[in-house]
């Protein structure tokens, strides 16, 4: 009787999570849907569910308006570039507070974690003026500074947790080797973290790519990633639904695959250290 309790206990949890999954997928399906119809069946109403002409028109028209595969590449040039300057500081900066604490540890993590609850507009003037003054406005370079700074607090805490994990002894046998601190990190360390190194950079690559706050307000035209070009079909005339859901899809197209491929990797990551 418990075990048949248990069993219907498994089944309605996978039920209800299926429910909830559906729900959170339902507007990426319903964004792919709209990008195949035309401007009229987009807001039609009732909506069309899968009884219209299919067409793709919208993608035509927002390659032809569009350079798609020039934001593309400065959406790539951008999170990645951030993420990997992020990790040449987060991998010493959790390095340090994980093998080498101080009474102070705890304090400075709480506090680079406090700074994500900051609101981006908050500081948004001061930012701009800096970049305005020093050149930076609508360049790579300065939203990589920008992208870096602002998910620094979340890859160092992640590394930091997956650094915890590994026993302090290895380390310690490596030093008694005669390894120097560089070969401590990079030969002994970073091999032993390498899911949780890789979930940390497919985290913040996904962060990264759907940054908009930042992007919009410090781009115009060369630096502009997929955010700006998805914004770039508002327009005071009003919203073209189709083809804004084509301009959609195809700026999450590739994080999407990204994320269906690596999904494993990434929850492995997630919850390295989590139960012992």
């Amino acid at each position: 009787m418990e075990n048949k309790q248990t069993a219907l206990g498994h089944i309605g949890f996978s039920i209800f999570a299926w429910i909830v999954g559906l729900l959170i997928f339902f507007p990426i399906f319903w964004m792919v849907l709209t990008s195949f119809k035309t401007e009229l069946e987009a807001v039609s109403i009732p909506p069309s569910f899968m009884s219209f002409d299919w067409t793709l028109e919208n993608y035509a028209e927002v390659q032809a308006r569009s350079d798609y595969f020039r934001f593309a590449m400065n959406s790539v040039i951008l999170s990645v570039g951030s993420t990997l300057v992020g990790l040449l500081f987060a991998v010493p900066c959790a390095w340090a507070m994980a093998f080498n604490p101080t009474k102070r540890t705890k304090d400075a993590l709480l506090w680079m974690l406090s700074t994500k609850m900051m609101p981006p507009v908050g500081v948004l003037v001061p930012i701009y003026l800096v970049f305005r003054d020093w050149g930076l406005l609508d360049t790579r370079f300065g939203l990589i500074m920008v992208l870096f700074l602002m998910n620094l607090p979340i890859m160092v805490w992640m590394l930091y947790t997956y650094f915890k994990e590994i026993p302090a002894d290895i380390l310690e046998a490596a030093r008694m080797d005669g390894a120097t601190l560089p070969k401590e990190i990079i030969f002994v360390l970073l091999p032993m973290a390498v899911p949780g190194i890789a979930s940390t950079m497919l985290l913040n690559i996904i962060l990264a790519w759907n940054e908009a706050f930042w992007t919009l307000n410090l781009t115009t035209a060369d630096a502009a990633p997929l955010t700006a070009f998805i914004a770039s079909y508002s327009s005071p005339e009003g919203l073209f639904w189709a083809k804004l859901s084509a301009a959609s899809t195809m700026a999450v197209a590739p994080i999407l695959i990204i994320g269906w491929f690596s999904q494993k990797q990434l929850v492995r990551g997630l919850t390295f250290g989590a139960v012992k």
